[in-house]
């Protein structure tokens, strides 16, 4: 499954958002990747628990054919090292101003390790409703605080639209614990944005270097896949390339 038609000699390369984003934050990035003939497909990141949204990832790659690139972006890192594990179809990981968590690790915990980020004040707390009928919390960043926090360097008129079509996290899977680390089985590359205010770039660099990740680094907020797509796909073809040298 791609759902495109395009040449199946290249991987094909998933793509993970993260918190606060939706889908369409990869578009500048799968125009670039497509132009350079390689099929890709977004998924949409549920963004409710962490073992959940992995599974979920997890059962979107059974239906891709051949090999492939698994991408995370922030909180979408936490969800490809937990979906990667164990699959033989993903031959690369590419993390972009990700959460790159060992076993045992939470987002939460990863952030807070290095000093840097401003989110905490940003964010708006809204409960809602479990199917057991408890209560969660799901986390937005508020709209008036959402150009500088996330995506400084974007326009501010995208930076409104982003703001107004954000998907919520829910805390509890910020909070939650990995399961699994695919980067210590599968090669691993990441970009460290280097203007992020949600993930230290410290914190970015200590887990890069932690997973033996080829790294660049790019001066960007958070949202590096709107602001710098170019820079974002480069990473990408190279972790491809590599696939098939």
């Amino acid at each position: 499954m791609t759902g495109q038609n395009i040449s199946q000699s290249k991987p094909t390369v998933v793509l993970v958002h993260g918190a606060f984003a939706d889908s369409s934050s990869w578009n500048g990035v799968i125009e670039r990747l497509r132009r350079g003939g390689h099929p890709v497909l977004a998924v949409a990141n549920p963004l409710r628990d962490l073992a959940g949204d992995a599974g979920y990832v997890r059962s979107v790659l059974e239906h891709v054919q051949g090999p492939v690139v698994l991408a995370g972006h922030s909180y979408g890192g936490a969800v490809i090292s937990a979906a990667a594990s164990g699959s033989s179809k993903v031959k690369a990981l590419v993390y972009i101003a990700a959460f790159i968590p060992d076993q045992g690790e939470s987002a939460l915990e990863l952030s807070n390790m290095y000093p840097g980020s401003t989110l905490g004040p940003t964010l708006d707390a809204v409960p809602f409703s479990l199917p057991d009928g408890g209560t969660g919390t799901d986390l937005y960043i508020k709209p008036d605080k959402f150009h500088d926090q996330f995506a400084a360097d974007a326009p501010a008129a995208l930076a409104g639209l982003m703001a107004a079509t954000q998907r919520p996290v829910a805390a509890s899977a910020l909070e939650a614990r990995a399961s699994a680390a695919a980067w210590n089985a599968i090669p691993s590359y990441s970009l460290v944005a280097t203007d992020d205010h949600n993930i230290p770039p410290a914190a970015q660099r200590f887990m890069a270097e932690r997973a033996h990740a080829h790294t660049v680094e790019v001066k960007a907020s958070h949202a590096v896949t709107v602001s710098q797509p170019d820079a974002v796909a480069r990473i990408i073809e190279r972790a491809a390339q590599d696939i098939v040298r």
